[in-house]
């Protein structure tokens, strides 16, 4: 039998994340979302993900194993590995498993940590919230028929905080289909049925940290309280949302409580948006020079551009942000560098035999893989292309920080910005 496994990260401590129902290793990391929840797990642990026999990248079986068979693949997967002792982080289905190894290896657990967990998975008297047997054999045929169909998994319900977004829906339909066949995937929902921890929640004595959407509609909430209400010392937290997939929505606030939990320390908030000074930059008439000289002379007098841009960014202080064709887009912590940097960009050019126009503009950027963007940067962008040859162009925000800087202005008049709501005050630095 062999299940497939991944180890990223360097730890301490070690941390087994169980999916649910269905999951493939290589695809997870295809989602931003879930990737980048993953690389935050990792960053403050050893993380080993794996997917359950029969699913993903794991072997077939020729029948479904029961969930005591599946908890042994966790351990299976840490002697691989080399783990003595981990911690446990189990969604859905998979904190059922986890729920059973750590009261049945309690030397080997660490600590436990549940998102969407139940106890239960049909109703009955004395567990009220879970579905009835026919609702759940219903939607296991369900699935098995459409299982070809463009939407295998209603967004709307299972994370209705992202509901419209289409790349997501494809990405998940997809995640299912490379997870498991048609009937592999119904019949292990069928056999999911019947899953019942109830019995070994007291059982549980390992430090233990349970999380919940409080509207979720596929786990209630109600669910994720009564398993904290029965394991002793258990930490019970809910999120202000309808999300059963974790790395949904409330990123930020998940991985805190369960960094904090792991590690005894909460991370600092994770600031996505700064205050920055954009610069953009192109050659004017760009491409009929280009076409003049010939592609290896205009490529030769490229590299001389570039490397002169260059130059004057680390005299200024400014980031490249990127470089297309002969533009450039950099960032600066203050506009008044900005702004002297594209003169000093202005007037080196010229001794090339170019000019070149530039756009100024301050607001607050998003930082996306480690660059900045957003709409200040579109803002900067379509305020280079309504400058002239040798001209830079700043909005009112930028002439209105730099005051008393000995910079003067001269006004433009009120402009249209394409895409950009609105009507902005534009003024050419002319000193």
């Amino acid at each position: 039998m062999n299940v497939a496994y991944q180890v990223v990260g360097a730890g301490p401590p070690d941390l087994v994340y169980v999916p649910g129902w269905l999951s493939n290793v290589e695809m997870m990391w295809e989602n931003p979302l879930l990737a980048r929840f993953l690389r935050r797990l990792a960053s403050f642990s050893r993380l080993i993900v794996f997917d359950k026999r029969g699913t993903g990248l794991s072997d077939r079986v020729p029948e479904l194993p029961t969930l005591e068979q599946r908890m042994d693949d966790v351990r299976a997967v840490m002697d691989a590995v080399g783990s003595a002792r981990a911690a446990l982080f189990g969604h859905s289905e998979g904190a059922s498993m986890c729920i059973l190894f750590a009261a049945t290896y309690p030397k080997r657990t660490i600590a436990l940590a549940t998102y969407g967990a139940f106890a239960k998975r049909l109703r009955s008297d004395d567990y009220p919230w879970a579905p009835t047997l026919d609702e759940r054999l219903r939607g296991a045929e369900e699935l098995e028929r459409s299982w070809g169909d463009p939407k295998i998994a209603d967004l709307a319900y299972y994370a209705p905080s992202i509901a419209d977004d289409v790349n997501f829906q494809e990405w998940l339909d997809t995640y299912f289909r490379r997870s498991a066949s048609p009937k592999a995937a119904a019949d292990l929902l069928r056999m999911n049925s019947y899953t019942d921890v109830r019995a070994v929640l007291p059982s549980v004595r390992v430090p233990t940290l349970v999380l919940q959407a409080v509207g979720d509609r596929d786990v209630q909430a109600a669910e994720g309280s009564y398993i904290a209400a029965r394991i002793t010392g258990a930490r019970y937290v809910e999120f202000p949302s309808g999300d059963h997939l974790f790395w949904a929505s409330h990123q930020d606030e998940i991985l805190a409580e369960i960094q904090e939990f792991m590690t005894g320390v909460r991370p600092l908030p994770e600031h996505d948006r700064i205050l920055a000074t954009v610069l953009f930059t192109d050659i004017v008439e760009g491409t009929r020079r280009a076409a003049a000289l010939g592609d290896r002379r205009w490529r030769d007098l490229l590299e001389s551009h570039h490397a002169l841009v260059r130059t004057e960014l680390a005299r200024y202080r400014g980031l490249e942000q990127d470089t297309a064709g002969d533009g450039f887009y950099a960032t600066f912590d203050g506009p008044a560098r900005a702004v002297r940097c594209a003169f000093a960009v202005r007037d080196g050019v010229r001794r090339l035999g170019l000019e070149v126009r530039a756009g100024v503009h301050t607001g607050e950027c998003e930082i996306v893989a480690g660059k900045l963007g957003g709409i200040a940067a579109i803002i900067g962008a379509r305020v280079k292309d309504l400058a002239g040859a040798g001209e830079v162009l700043a909005t009112s925000t930028v002439r209105d920080l730099v005051s008393g800087s000995g910079l003067a202005f001269a006004e433009r008049g009120t402009q249209v910005l394409k895409g950009v709501p609105g009507e902005w005050r534009l003024f050419v630095v002319t000193s």
